[in-house]
């Protein structure tokens, strides 16, 4: 029998394709913009309607970067609070003090 606390057989590769996944959404976001844009101008015949698209795609990968920034940042604040990664100050009292003196 296997044990339950093993890591997973491709626990590397899920991490390394959520590490590209983010500039991979980031470039989807702005062509799927484009493509809102695009779209729009065809159905009103206004070119300005294209620039609402490319906002839209802009808005939607700086709100893909966020998201992966506070994901990140829970991760690093967990492993903060892991006592093993805790710096700890020695104690000096006030007789280790004196004998330096």
């Amino acid at each position: 029998m296997k044990n339950n606390h093993e890591d997973p057989r491709f626990k590397k590769v899920v991490d390394a394709a959520e590490g590209l996944s983010l500039g991979i959404s980031m470039v989807v976001a702005v062509l799927i913009g484009v493509g809102i844009g695009l779209g729009l101008q065809k159905l009103t015949g206004a070119n300005w309607t294209l620039w609402i698209g490319v906002f839209i795609g802009i808005g939607a990968a700086i709100l893909n970067v966020y998201k992966a920034y506070e994901k990140q940042k829970k991760s690093l604040d967990e492993l903060a609070n892991d006592p093993k990664y805790r710096y700890k100050k020695e104690q000096f009292n006030e007789t280790d003090e004196d004998e330096k003196y």
